[in-house]
């Protein structure tokens, strides 16, 4: 039997009871943005797990939840994908991650869970992607503002 942290007996509590984790890094030195992400829809839902850049915890916490009720409730999951609900006034799009890094910096806690299940390879990752608010614009989008651009890293390929 192997021997779990605390972080790792929470987790697994977390995921039985709630049917998932939110887990959020934040940078102290702020280096990078702050960012949270999903640790269970893979078994719970089976679905991909969502990560959120950016935005404060609170919001990134909500914005979870609602994707979470929505893939329960069907919602299709697809790179492009419109989302509406989850930020007053704009949609969000789903984007299929690909990033070398993404689960040595980004999801670690995803692809220990995905493997303490007793999976193999690497669970797979959707950024959730929001508009500037003054402008509606996406970060591939041209004259989108530098601080949307900035506040979430491109993990898709």
């Amino acid at each position: 039997m192997v021997d779990l942290s605390e972080y790792e007996r929470r987790l697994l509590a977390n995921v039985d009871e709630h049917g998932w984790q939110f887990t959020y890094v934040f940078d102290p030195d702020k280096k990078g943005p702050d960012f949270g992400y999903s640790v269970g829809f893979s078994k719970t839902l089976k679905a991909p797990e969502f990560i959120i850049f950016g935005l404060p915890k609170d919001m990134i916490s909500s914005m979870s939840w609602s994707v979470y009720r929505q893939i329960k409730k069907g919602q299709a999951i697809e790179d492009g994908q419109r989302w509406s609900g989850l930020l007053e006034g704009f949609e969000c799009v789903s984007r299929h991650t690909s990033h070398p890094d993404l689960y040595t910096e980004y999801a670690i806690s995803a692809q220990w869970y995905w493997h303490y299940c007793g999976n193999e390879g690497e669970p797979e990752v959707y950024q959730m992607v929001w508009p500037g608010v003054k402008d509606g614009l996406f970060p591939w989008d041209g004259r989108c503002a530098d601080a949307v651009i900035d506040a979430q890293p491109a993990l898709w390929g």
